[in-house]
């Protein structure tokens, strides 16, 4: 059968008696054109080849004495040929009784006709015994023309002068041989296919085209949880009907989720192997040649085949060969599918692992698994909904600790998302972010219902009564430098998962229906990351739908309609941040789970800001003599608790290059620069009194 990899195999290929009645036929009725040839030839006198055309050569040409119905005739009457006319007979009988050789089944399984199969054996001869191709020349009476020719073929085996090949002959359709035009005047070079000699010969390599695109899918245990019954029993019936329509089973779900080993058990229930190609290692001028070489290759080997990659969704199935009666096609969840022509399509969406799953396959995996501290283990299991494929991935690595785990998981997912999102660092904790104690109180309402919710939904009367709407989607609105960042970091650190600010920029177009797209390609990658998605300026994507005045309104609210359709079904946990809530669609609003405000700090939580930064990078002896002048700062200066972190910054500069201790005179330069991004200033009376307070100090 067709290997992972291509073999070398030094012995000696062996002719078995179907090749050898194949070289036999061949050389016989090349004698007979020999032997016809050579009498036309004495009656000429002295030949000359092609060297020089002599008088005798030219009358016999004139004269058509070499005439099919002439050497027809001839072959039937001469009594020196009768002998090669009787074995000729008897290996044609011979070829026609078999029933199990190779050569057989490859005629069978392309469907050729008498006429296919003459024209093929005349190639397939001249590739097992090359000094044939001077004996071609010799029939030919051209030495340049030691190859197979229409007109060869056409003699040899009594069709008249030539013969048409049409392009729609089997022969040229599945490449079991290949015409090559030379050059002006001159007949096709026909030669035959070399790994369809090969596999003649016995030997089960893959195609050149596709070593490097397509291998054998290995079988493993499928797991219990998946439809793999009732696949099996759906195909059969439908390969016993029949209309004999290609099955395409359509296999969805996230990448690593078992589907070529879905695809594999199920092959291997029907007495098939899977040969699985990727189509992104093909190139698009070579797809349709590609597309044949695979299809012919299942059929030599009965491998049904699994097509994966996101090239699929522009490639066109050729309609020039009949596909393969059992094929699959893998993909994600919103990739779009192509159909195989004339087939009959099955949707099959394989289910994310449930926890007890998750729980045995680590444990199997890892053995070391069982004596991970159990809380740390469950947090694992809860956070990171991993694949079958991530797991066995993560055990080739050979770790055992839980934190290796962890770190391995984290970084294989955070190349999927490319230069579509951002990775934000998570240092910040609870105690880092001043915000009013209602709105924490509701952050850590979030991280707790983040942190059961796949627990939650896996319980069969949740699933029902919630059927749709199982996201945890946030929207996190305020003023700019409120702390809305900062929250979605404390809630991903807390969640011990990575957060990604998506790039709005690689998302909006201004193409009807781009957008949408663009958001659900992102949504389904990071669906099998296990992630924090964070849209900034979240108004820009979920905006208002407008009034209806033309067919740009219509289009542009189907377009909002589809990212609010997409972020409702995205799986993981979203957070919206927008400075302007008022512009986001109320429709939307009122289907999140949470609507959280986030306000500018007041005094006292501004003098919070203010002693945690200056206590933590100018250190506790400078706060304590700073201590009354935060406290008029906070009290006398309304800014969010950005414009103070940034003040801080720049103070902390102005001091290092004064080369001195941090004083009120470094902050108030800090707060000028801050207010004059905002477009304001200190007031004089501010600035007298922070005076005063220096020069107290």
């Amino acid at each position: 059968m067709v290997s992972a990899l291509p073999q070398v195999n030094w012995s000696p290929p062996v002719l078995d008696s179907a090749l050898q009645r194949v070289l036999t036929r061949i050389r016989l009725r090349a004698r007979r054109r020999a032997a016809w040839l050579q009498r036309l030839w004495k009656e000429e006198g002295i030949h000359s080849g092609t060297l020089a055309l002599s008088p005798a050569e030219i009358e016999t040409y004139l004269d058509d004495r070499d005439a099919p119905d002439l050497e027809a005739q001839w072959l039937a009457t001469e009594a020196t040929v009768q002998v090669w006319n009787q074995q000729i007979a008897a290996v044609e009988a011979a070829i026609a009784q078999d029933s199990t050789s190779r050569l057989t089944q490859l005629t069978q399984i392309f469907g050729l006709t008498q006429a296919d199969l003459d024209l093929f054996q005349i190639c397939l001869a001249a590739a097992l015994d090359p000094s044939l191709k001077r004996v071609y020349a010799y029939l030919q009476d051209n030495a340049s023309r030691s190859y197979v020719t229409t007109e060869l073929a056409a003699r040899l085996f009594n069709w008249g002068r030539c013969c048409n090949l049409s392009a729609e002959s089997p022969l040229l359709r599945w490449h079991l041989i290949h015409a090559t035009e030379l050059s002006p005047g001159e007949p096709q070079l026909l030669e035959c296919d070399l790994q369809i000699r090969d596999w003649l010969l016995g030997y089960n390599d893959l195609h050149p085209s596709l070593v490097g695109v397509a291998t054998i899918q290995p079988t493993r245990s499928p797991l219990a949880a998946w439809p793999l019954a009732e696949t099996i029993d759906c195909l059969k019936q439908r390969l016993n009907n029949s209309d004999q329509a290609p099955i395409q089973v359509n296999l969805v779900g996230a990448s690593g989720s078992g589907r070529r080993t879905f695809a594999a058990a199920v092959c291997r229930e029907l007495g098939l192997l899977l040969l699985t190609l990727e189509t992104d290692a093909i190139d698009a001028a070579d797809w349709q040649t590609t597309f044949v070489y695979a299809q012919r290759q299942a059929y030599l080997d009965r491998c049904a085949l699994a097509w994966i990659g996101r090239t699929l969704e522009s490639r066109l199935w050729p309609h020039f060969v009949p596909g393969f009666p059992v094929q699959f096609v893998i993909a994600e969840p919103v990739q779009s599918l192509p159909a195989i022509p004339e087939s009959i399509e099955y949707r099959i969406e394989l289910p994310n692992l449930t926890l007890s799953e998750r729980r045995h396959l680590w444990q199997q995996a890892i053995p070391a698994a069982v004596d991970w501290p159990a809380g740390q283990f469950e947090s694992l299991l809860v956070q990171h909904q991993v694949s079958v494929g991530e797991i066995a991935a993560v055990a080739r690595r050979s770790v055992s600790q839980l934190e290796e785990v962890t770190a391995l998981i984290r970084e294989s997912s955070r190349h999927r998302l490319g230069s579509l999102a951002q990775l934000l660092g998570c240092p910040f904790t609870w105690q880092d972010l001043v915000v009013p104690e209602a709105l924490q109180a509701a952050l850590k309402d979030l991280v707790f219902e983040a942190q059961e919710r796949i627990a939650f939904w896996e319980q069969p009367t949740a699933q029902r009564l919630f059927p749709q709407g199982r996201s945890l989607v946030a929207l996190f609105s305020g003023a700019p430098g409120t702390g809305k960042t900062m929250a979605a970091q404390v809630i991903a650190a807390e969640l011990g998962l990575d957060l990604f600010r998506i790039d709005l920029s690689a998302v909006v177009s201004k193409y009807v229906g781009e957008t949408a797209q663009n958001l659900e390609q992102i949504l389904s990658r990071a669906a099998q990351m296990d992630v924090v998605l964070l849209f900034d300026e979240a108004d820009a994507l979920f905006g208002k739908r407008t009034e209806i005045k033309d067919a740009h309104d219509r289009f542009a609210n189907t377009d909002t309609n589809h990212l609010l359709q997409a972020i409702e079904t995205y799986p993981g946990v979203a957070l919206l941040a927008t400075n302007k809530k008022s512009n986001i669609d109320t429709a939307f609003i009122r289907r999140l789970r949470y609507v959280l405000e986030f306000s500018k700090p007041d005094a006292a939580q501004r003098q919070q800001i203010w002693q945690r930064l200056i206590g933590e990078l100018a250190g506790a002896e400078r706060l304590s003599v700073l201590e009354d002048a935060l406290e008029s700062l906070s009290s006398g200066l309304e800014m969010t608790g950005a414009q103070i972190k940034l003040a801080v910054l720049s103070a902390l500069f102005a001091a290092r290059r004064d080369r001195t201790s941090l004083s009120l005179i470094h902050l108030i330069k800090g707060i000028e620069r801050e207010l004059m991004k905002a477009g304001r200033s200190l007031s004089q009376r501010d600035r007298e009194r922070l005076l005063l307070l220096n020069t107290a100090q």
